[in-house]
């Protein structure tokens, strides 16, 4: 059952009519990478077939909109409010209002077209034999990332979804969590998955932090920032590495060039 929340939360596939209880949300962070590893093998599906279409460029923008719109644009959705937030007001009331206003601000325009900006690059020049794992991983240890900082740091307000989440974090909860996405980027990519593990983890630590320091605590909307941040991230690492550090069974699938 807590998987199903955690697939129904984190994607738009609509598995149950019931509403979860506050319990069920909490427990579900257990499966948050899990359910990146769906989103992962669903995006190295549509990028081997948007390749067989279209060149690469309007392929790699079209796979960033299916990852959006598999996603519900929820974790795009809370990094534009945090940019916004942590940006845009002048102490922790002003931008914890601010993040609850519905409206776009500057700081969210800006970085949501940058974040898309490098995004679509990364990928673009995202080659094999690095591309496969990273496709698969990434989405994986970005909801690593998430299930991190639900527990590593406070939440911020009293009352909000994102408080369902930060009551249910337990240590166990959060080491299921890391066993699964852990595993999975080393099977996946060899000693280039475990990189990528602790590129996600920092992404968490460094981003949580810096948004405790502005606001007090996190909000739902900064978990969603702290996963975008830490898939662009990866990407930009994996793109880096060229390959050289991908040697699990998924990068050995297509020959080195």
């Amino acid at each position: 059952m807590t998987f199903l929340v955690a697939v129904q939360f984190l994607t738009v596939l609509p598995l149950s009519k019931s509403k979860p209880t506050a319990a069920d949300i909490g427990a579900s962070q257990a499966y948050f990478p899990l359910v990146g590893l769906l989103l992962g093998l669903a995006l190295a599906g549509v990028d081997a077939a948007l390749g067989r279409l279209w060149p690469p460029a309007l392929a790699n923008a079209l796979l960033l909109a299916f990852l959006v719109l598999a996603t519900g644009a929820l974790h795009f959705e809370g990094f534009l409010d945090t940019c916004d937030g942590l940006f845009g007001g002048h102490d922790r009331e002003r931008r914890l209002e601010i993040m609850r206003d519905g409206r776009v601000g500057a700081y969210a325009v800006a970085g949501g077209a940058t974040l898309v900006l490098v995004k679509w690059a990364a990928l673009l020049a995202l080659a094999e034999p690095a591309r496969l794992p990273t496709l698969i991983i990434f989405p994986v240890l970005s909801r690593w990332a998430m299930a991190l900082a639900i527990r590593a740091f406070p939440y911020a307000r009293e009352q909000g979804l994102g408080a369902a989440f930060r009551a249910g974090a337990t240590t166990r909860r959060t080491a299921i969590a890391a066993a699964i996405a852990l595993a999975g980027a080393v099977a996946a990519a060899g000693w280039g998955g475990t990189v990528l593990f602790g590129v996600a983890t920092g992404v968490a630590w460094l981003s949580g932090g810096f948004a405790v320091g502005r606001l007090g605590g996190l909000t739902g909307d900064v978990y969603g920032a702290i996963c975008e941040l830490a898939e662009v991230a990866m990407l930009l690492v994996a793109t880096a590495a060229s390959g050289s550090w991908f040697v699990g069974p998924v990068a050995t699938v297509v020959p080195r060039t």
